[in-house]
């Protein structure tokens, strides 16, 4: 797997019709703001990290991005292609193997078998794919969740809280194989508090607090992400 050094080190010219763009979007909910007016790129071939304390409005901002929810005001532009997603909760199809979830999603797009095994054993699922997800670990649903989100190769995947659930050597696999996804000019926007296992990673590093963006730029591998948390929040 590819140890990236972030996105600093890695020029490229941006081509505003490959990302995803957040103009204004406030989403308010009996009252309550979860977002209030929020401006944010997210730039093709990315690995873009958005951290911030419990409802700050990370989960709320990538169910808008996915369509799963609509702003209270402000537009939300996306390019043209599939986005995967991994939720917060697993969803997988709790009866079938999973091999047999890993195919249903494949089937969807145009995911070959080389693909679908390279996901797999990339992510460590090959000594678990007969077996039935409902009789799987919390990690390993966990780990079969966000293989379903790349199964199908999008060019956009929004993961929230991939790495909960799992012991460290998982999360080491986790975070290199979404490094290594985001090598083909693809992107990865994960919304995470382990900052630090993907800091190394990271091409772009979004806080937010409150509903507001705090922080929003380009990182590399030397940056004290910890620090710039802090520092924003304290």
């Amino acid at each position: 797997m590819a140890d990236r050094a972030g996105g600093a080190n890695r020029e490229r010219e941006r081509d505003p019709a490959r990302e995803i763009r957040l103009d204004g979007v406030v989403r308010r909910y009996d009252g309550v703001t979860a977002l209030a007016g929020v401006d944010l790129r997210i730039e093709a071939g990315d690995l873009h990290a958005l951290v911030g304390p419990n409802g700050s409005g990370k989960s709320t901002l990538l169910a808008l991005v996915l369509g799963l929810d609509r702003p209270t005001s402000g537009t939300i532009t996306r390019p043209e292609g599939r986005i995967g997603c991994g939720f917060q909760t697993p969803s997988v199809y709790p009866d079938l193997t999973v091999d047999e979830n890993l195919r249903v999603f494949a089937a969807m797009g145009d995911a070959g078998d080389d693909w679908l095994a390279s996901v797999r054993s990339g992510l460590e699922l090959d000594e678990v794919r007969d077996r039935v997800a409902a009789d799987l670990s919390g990690g390993y649903q966990r780990l079969l969740d966000v293989a379903l989100a790349f199964v199908r190769r999008p060019a956009f995947v929004l993961l929230d809280e991939p790495l909960d659930e799992l012991d460290d050597a998982a999360r080491e696999r986790v975070v290199a194989f979404v490094a290594d996804y985001c090598e083909g000019e693809r992107t990865v926007v994960v919304s995470t508090h382990h900052l630090d296992a993907f800091g190394p990673s990271l091409d772009r590093l979004t806080v937010l607090d409150d509903g507001d963006v705090r922080f929003d730029e380009r990182v590399d591998g030397s940056d004290d992400y910890r620090a710039i948390y802090r520092d924003l929040l304290e």
